[in-house]
């Protein structure tokens, strides 16, 4: 990928997109993320959850005994849905809830086996798709995705974003 003042690619100067380019991005990015979960939706439809499980399931994998404030912080929702969406998962096996070792108030979260289980199954998923599209258009284009991707990124979220990454470095 290009990468500099007056750069471009496909004969687009990417200091000076239109509006009509602009719209193209954006439409890309509503119908690829809908390729995106499209098939983690199948799976999680056969189960009778949504979205916001998928989301809780793949952020407790990725940082084992996170908290629950920890987790409303990542993902940005109400206490109330985040409580709605655990609940359900706790009820169902997938997710277990463990008093804090060093504060009593906390809760630490983990995923069970079958938890384990559904969350390698959604990302197995979508790892398939990415890995399709990735290979696809190659690695210039793949890292200048990543960096369109974290450009567009709040400060706040980019340095939770960060720090994830950081964590498992």
């Amino acid at each position: 990928m290009a990468d500099g003042p007056g750069n471009s690619i496909g004969g687009e100067n990417l200091l000076f997109l239109t509006d009509e380019q602009l719209r193209k991005g954006i439409e890309a990015m509503f119908f690829a993320y809908r390729g995106f979960t499209a098939d983690p939706d199948r799976i999680l439809e056969d189960h009778g959850y949504g979205r916001a499980h998928h989301r809780a399931l793949h952020f407790i994998n990725r940082t084992h005994g996170t908290t629950v404030n920890n987790l409303l912080s990542v993902l940005g929702v109400t206490k109330q849905s985040l409580n709605r969406v655990l609940r359900t998962l706790i009820e169902d096996g997938l997710v277990e809830s463990r008093i804090g070792k060093t504060d009593r108030r906390e809760r630490n979260l983990y995923l069970t086996e079958a938890g384990a289980a559904l969350e390698r199954t959604l990302s197995e998923a979508q790892r398939e798709r990415m890995r399709a599209a990735y290979r696809a258009a190659g690695p210039q284009a793949v890292a200048g995705f990543r960096q369109v991707l974290e450009a567009m990124m709040d400060d706040e979220i980019r340095s939770q974003y960060n720090a994830m990454r950081e964590r498992r470095s």
